[in-house]
């Protein structure tokens, strides 16, 4: 069964949200601050963390990225009452996989819920065979059907957004990919992520991969259409 942990300091969405989600089949936790919810990612898995970008105490930005500098990889969708672009852009630079701003409808927060646990289960399958050829590149060896990627033999903490889009570009090197197709590889068909979310996802690889992110060796932007995965520049 496909377990949710929501973190909202509002008791009664709360309360309807795990009504609902747990009414259309998924195990639910909730809690109201950022605190309960690490302590609860700490002792137990989940799927999904819905996670609210206000919240008394740590906020929500500030829990995601505190999570993914621990190397937790969870999904996360981040619930904003600020509709605002800067606020969705900063959700998604602090690690977050997608946003929805408030007010939404409970059905639609299942239907991204949905497509994020997909999402997961299209890469465990797809992952490729055993034998998957390693590929490396400066001093990084990414190894595709292991979900691992290693600098000088040392594994790194990469988080399964990440790792998606690593491994679709990796998989076309030296060949230009447009944003669209990026997405479809990385995300499946029903990604549902717009080019300015792809282009904070490749910031973030870049941070991890690149000894110069401002000057990328090998994942170059490709000015109108994408990004080009070059392992030797």
């Amino acid at each position: 069964m496909t377990r949710i942990l929501i973190a909202d300091d509002e008791a009664e969405l709360r309360g309807l949200l795990q009504r609902y989600l747990t009414e259309q089949g998924l195990a639910v936790r909730a809690v109201p601050d950022a605190s309960a919810a690490a302590q609860l990612l700490a002792r137990e898995r989940f799927d999904v963390l819905v996670l609210d970008l206000m919240m008394p105490g740590e906020d929500g930005l500030s829990l995601c990225r505190r999570l993914r500098g621990q190397g937790e990889t969870i999904p996360i969708l981040m619930l904003t009452a600020r509709g605002e672009l800067v606020d969705r852009v900063l959700g998604l630079e602090m690690g977050a996989d997608d946003y929805l701003a408030k007010p939404f409808a409970p059905r639609e927060l299942l239907a991204r819920i949905q497509a994020m646990v997909r999402r997961q289960q299209q890469l465990g399958a797809h992952l490729g065979p055993a034998g998957e050829a390693a590929v490396s590149f400066g001093a990084f060896t990414l190894y595709p059907s292991q979900r691992r990627l290693e600098r000088h033999g040392v594994e790194v903490e990469i988080s399964t957004v990440e790792f998606q889009l690593l491994r679709a570009l990796a998989s076309q090197p030296n060949r230009p990919l447009g944003r669209d197709k990026l997405l479809a590889m990385a995300h499946g068909d029903e990604h549902g992520v717009s080019d300015r979310s792809l282009d904070v996802q490749v910031m973030r690889l870049r941070r991890l991969v690149e000894r110069d992110p401002s000057t990328p060796r090998h994942i170059q932007t490709v000015w109108g259409l994408g990004y080009v995965f070059i392992p030797e520049p």
